[in-house]
């Protein structure tokens, strides 16, 4: 069985998109094939692996309550590529915004699933997850502290001999912990999309977040967006890339 995982997202790097295909494919058994879509340009690559594919998962953000431009026009080559081919594959979802609430992807499950049903395709339902921007901002500060992990612990091995310091260790198993315990909810579906992957078999629209109280997500949140818009957009964006102006 071949699965294609989609990464919608037009961002380059450290994208939420590219983080929850990460999680998904964890739970997705026999072949994966990873693919990337940020313009026409990668369309007839993902088309030439659709052809012995079983299954396509389209990651994606919630852009204006539905589908970003760019995959529409794929999913409008799509269509036709398969009706052409006589392809009918299982499309799955994982739809992520910056909202708390994970209903607020509901109007785009719901493009996709109308896209299947014109292009002859099995909806297979999907995951619509809240607070995806913090999830994945989250996953970025737990990499930068293994990074710290990994530094400190060679300096105390240089400056003490002790490989294993404890204080060190016991705050990077909380700061784990606590990563897993805010995708608990994504996690759990995450698996129940796995196991329906596997048996080709419908999961139905899950919606779950990022499992925090909303009034200290919307704290967070703020300062976040205030701090992003003092750099422009730049930070955890375009990573402090200057914005080349629109003709």
């Amino acid at each position: 069985m071949k699965t294609v995982l989609i990464n919608c997202s037009p961002k380059k790097r450290f994208c939420a998109s590219q983080y929850f295909l990460f999680l998904q494919k964890l739970f997705t058994g026999g072949k994966k094939v990873s693919e990337k879509l940020r313009n026409q340009a990668d369309h007839a690559r993902i088309l030439d692996q659709l052809k012995d594919a079983q299954t396509v998962v389209f990651c994606l953000p919630l852009y204006v309550d539905g589908v970003p431009s760019h995959v529409l026009r794929f999913m409008e080559e799509m269509e036709t590529f398969c009706r052409q081919n006589d392809i009918h594959l299982n499309v799955y979802c994982i739809a992520n915004n910056g909202f708390i609430e994970g209903r607020q992807n509901e109007p785009l499950m719901q493009i996709i699933e109308n896209f299947c049903s014109r292009a002859g395709l099995i909806w297979g339902g999907g995951v619509g997850i809240g607070g995806g921007v913090m999830l994945n901002v989250t996953r970025i500060v737990f990499e930068i502290q293994i990074g710290l992990l990994v530094l400190n612990t060679v300096l105390s091995v240089i400056q003490t001999g002790v490989l294993f310091p404890k204080d060190l260790w016991i705050d990077f198993g909380e700061n784990a912990l606590t990563l897993l315990f805010f995708n608990l909810g994504a996690l759990f579906y995450f698996a129940l999309m796995g196991a329906a992957i596997r048996k080709g078999s419908y999961l139905g629209k899950k919606y779950t977040r990022i499992l925090i109280p909303s009034f200290i997500f919307i704290l967070f949140a703020d300062i976040f967006f205030i701090i992003i818009s003092l750099f422009e957009g730049g930070i955890f964006r375009g990573w402090l890339a200057k914005k080349e102006p629109a003709n």
